[in-house]
């Protein structure tokens, strides 16, 4: 991907963040779908804007997202969204929601962007250009720290998931370490900007939750892996659920497993 296109996949980023704030600012309704998931108005309209988006620059690359595909055949390169990850997020009204938009090709996340539009942070990445972080003060390079043995563990962990896997694998550490909660993708790109050393993921996913903040994580110097070991894959022709993983600052580091 040409850096003129990883900008063209920030402005569709950045104009489905402004459908999301133009229903964050009011009355938020919601309902279910049919595994009890919420959705909202916002889910839909930020929807919309990407699919409109990415046809228009992207024609003919098919397009898979949490609440719509494209018509006709599945490929080995294709867009993987999620136009609002962290609805719960968005319904409490903590800011901690994204825009996640990916290219995946041969099931690996070779571009991505997450935008936090709350927090006025837009988070991108290429394959052969790097990292990035952009707010109000421009852009700046994003690189993930090394975690040497001797020094604490910074652990990211979800808000609105833990529970008796994430304690058990605290117990394992048999390291000191801090803990810090964040909201949806948003979890990456702490990472990713050296601010935490590790998330181990022990509850559900979906592939469009994770694609985009990989890449990022990825091209900042970091690692997603499944239990096995290998890097976190994706593809329509795999499970939507993706596996438990671990998301990494240092490939090197050594942490007890899933």
């Amino acid at each position: 991907m040409s850096r003129s296109q990883l900008d063209t996949l920030c402005g569709i980023a950045e104009a489905a963040g402004r459908e999301i704030m133009d229903v964050y600012a009011g009355d938020i309704a919601a309902w279910s779908k049919d595994d009890a998931s919420p959705l909202t108005e916002a889910d839909l309209r930020a929807d919309r804007v990407i699919r409109e988006g990415l046809e228009r620059a992207f024609p003919g690359v098919y397009i898979l997202s949490e609440e719509s595909s494209s018509h006709g055949v599945q490929a080995d390169v294709f867009f993987l969204v999620d136009p609002l990850d962290g609805t719960k997020e968005f319904l409490k009204r903590n800011d901690e929601f994204t825009v996640n938009i990916a290219l995946v090709v041969d099931g690996r996340p070779v571009a991505g962007v997450v935008q936090a539009p709350a927090l006025h942070e837009l988070y991108f990445a290429a394959q052969g250009l790097g990292a990035w972080r952009r707010t109000a003060s421009g852009d700046e390079p994003l690189r993930t720290s090394r975690c040497a043995g001797d020094t604490p563990v910074r652990v990211m962990g979800s808000r609105s998931h833990g529970g008796d896997a994430l304690a058990g694998w605290l117990s394992r550490l048999g390291r000191e370490h801090s803990f810090v909660a964040a909201g949806s993708s948003l979890k990456f790109c702490r990472i990713a900007q050296g601010e935490a050393d590790v998330y181990p993921r022990h509850g559900p996913t979906s592939q469009w939750d994770t694609a985009a903040a990989h890449a990022v994580l990825e091209q900042a110097g970091g690692a997603v892996l499944d239990p096995s070991g290998a890097p976190l894959r994706y593809g329509p022709g795999r499970p939507i659920l993706n596996p438990y993983f671990m998301a990494l600052g240092d490939p090197a580091a050594t942490f007890p497993s899933l």
